[in-house]
């Protein structure tokens, strides 16, 4: 089972989180607040990161970036109910979802699941590199460089990216990607689509045109194909 940190200043989410998981088979540490976390980071290295918005000292979006910098781990954002501008800053901050407090551990397991499973289950995976102006995609390897220099994605960037660039041209609506990306089937997670789309731009698309890869449908969703 995959190493879980759990970081979360609540004592009493943080232990009841942390046995649930450690029930169901996974080595979990856990921090009390960012700073110790990404110490943790350090040492531990898990291969998925739960991270509460709402600490002490530096808080949850601060930390995503940190990680960010140096780790391409999966991350899933804790959350109070009702902190949907915190959820959107989160997202864009690099998180992979959101699980909103309280939260029972069958659930966590779930979305844990279903983050890891976008990297072992990518789409269209076959030998060869494929091509698309600057960027070069590698769907058996799960890595893209754009003018020769791989550029860094979180698990639900890669996916969406492959997903989209599978059927160019193609338009897909936000409730398609939520579906086959994030295994969501409800509408209220349309910000996860519209967050991971701004990042992926900002990665791989030349700031001073308009978007390139990654064209938006007015009212609908998205579409790949390089203009």
């Amino acid at each position: 089972m995959p190493r879980v940190l759990l970081i979360e200043d609540d004592p009493s989410i943080r232990e009841g989180v942390g046995l649930g998981l450690r029930r169901r088979g996974h080595e979990v540490r856990a921090a009390e607040t960012g700073e110790e976390g990404l110490a943790l980071m350090a040492t531990f290295h898990p291969e998925l990161v739960l991270l509460d918005l709402m600490l002490p000292g530096i808080n949850g979006v601060q930390v995503c970036h940190r990680i960010r910098q140096t780790s391409e781990v999966p991350i899933i954002m804790l959350t109070a109910r009702g902190d949907d501008f915190d959820i959107v800053i989160g997202l864009e901050a690099g998180a992979d979802d959101y699980i909103v407090k309280p939260a029972r551990t069958e659930v966590i397991e779930a979305r844990i699941k279903a983050v890891l499973r976008r990297l072992s289950d990518p789409v269209g995976t076959r030998p060869g590199i494929e091509t698309h102006g600057e960027l070069a995609i590698d769907r058996a390897g799960l890595t893209v460089a754009k003018n020769g220099e791989r550029v860094a994605l979180a698990p639900s960037e890669i996916k969406l990216l492959l997903h989209l660039s599978a059927s160019p041209e193609q338009v897909f609506s936000r409730q398609q990607l939520l579906e086959y990306v994030w295994d969501h089937s409800y509408h209220a997670d349309a910000r996860l689509v519209d967050a991971c789309v701004r990042r992926l731009r900002h990665k791989i698309e030349d700031p001073a045109r308009s978007p390139r890869y990654i064209q938006t449908v007015r009212g609908f969703g998205y579409r790949f194909g390089p203009l």
